[in-house]
């Protein structure tokens, strides 16, 4: 391959990258996993006989999708053996990103998805694919690809956002629960909490977190008192607020120079569940991005 013909390649491929990350994520839940999955599905476009290909795009999304839905199988056996909750690595938003509606806990109803159901629904629902090009990017008929979408739709109906927010009033409820879970003011924390609060922590063994998810408004309350006492000894260091997957939330350091986000899901301005992520492999991308 000449260098020219490589570049032309980079031309037609990099414009499009980002997009191709966003459904390789999206599928995979992973940012290390899309990126590589993406830069795999380059390295095909080289090898492509490039002059034959009439939409690029579709041809790439193609790609990636059968990728990912090959990593899907393999890697279905190291999710069934995290140690508690799993979360999707946390993809931390700037103010000028573009925001779809996946928000954490869809991607999290998402891994509850068959790799089919999930690639005909994200195509489909999420990135406006027809039924004709899904049908042809995992070898189904068009009819199965509508059904495949819908019973995925069904599925995650009850993760979808239910309404907007205005993203200040997310922002201003992030810093109060950052200001009364620090400083220890235990009216303020319990004032911002829902009765039916369910807080999650992802360590992946590999850093302290609950093993299992924490449920209702007094066993999140008593987890926070527990932490009060940590945290007037160590003091988290806050490195930004911002919106972790779509959710209102903060980058932090805890104790022992552990990096953390912490994600909220607001319904009518009060706090219904708690995504921190603890575990170092799924913050590596933050740390390199976030704390220089």
């Amino acid at each position: 391959m000449t260098a020219a013909s490589g570049h032309d390649a980079a031309a037609v491929f990099d414009p499009l990258r980002p997009k191709l990350t966003r459904i390789a994520y999206r599928m995979l839940g992973s940012v290390a996993d899309a990126e590589d999955v993406v830069q795999d599905a380059f390295i095909r476009w080289l090898e492509t006989d490039r002059d034959a290909v009439r939409e690029p795009e579709a041809f790439l999304r193609r790609v990636v999708t059968r990728l990912c839905l090959d990593h899907l199988k393999s890697a279905r056996h190291r999710r069934e053996t995290y140690i508690g909750p799993w979360l999707p690595e946390p993809v931390v938003e700037t103010a000028d990103d573009e925001i779809d509606d996946i928000t954490l806990p869809l991607m999290m109803a998402l891994e509850r998805l068959s790799p089919l159901e999930r690639a005909a629904f994200l195509l489909h629902d999420v990135f406006g694919v027809g039924f004709e090009e899904i049908a042809e990017t995992i070898d189904r008929e068009p009819t199965a690809c509508r059904q495949l979408a819908s019973r995925a739709r069904s599925h995650v109906r009850a993760a979808r956002p239910r309404f907007q927010m205005p993203r200040e009033r997310g922002l201003e409820i992030a810093a109060a629960f950052f200001s009364a879970s620090r400083s220890g003011d235990m009216q303020q924390l319990r004032s911002l909490l829902a009765a039916d609060i369910t807080a999650y922590a992802d360590g992946g063994g590999k850093a302290r977190a609950a093993t299992q998810p924490t449920v209702g408004l007094d066993n999140v309350m008593q987890v926070h008192v527990a932490l009060a006492s940590i945290f007037a000894q160590h003091m988290s260091r806050l490195v930004r607020y911002g919106f972790i997957n779509g959710l209102p939330g903060f980058v932090t350091v805890e104790q022992d120079d552990t990096l953390q986000t912490t994600a909220l899901q607001v319904e009518n301005d009060k706090i219904v569940a708690i995504y921190v992520t603890r575990n170092p492999d799924k913050l590596r991308h933050i740390a390199g991005h976030h704390l220089h």
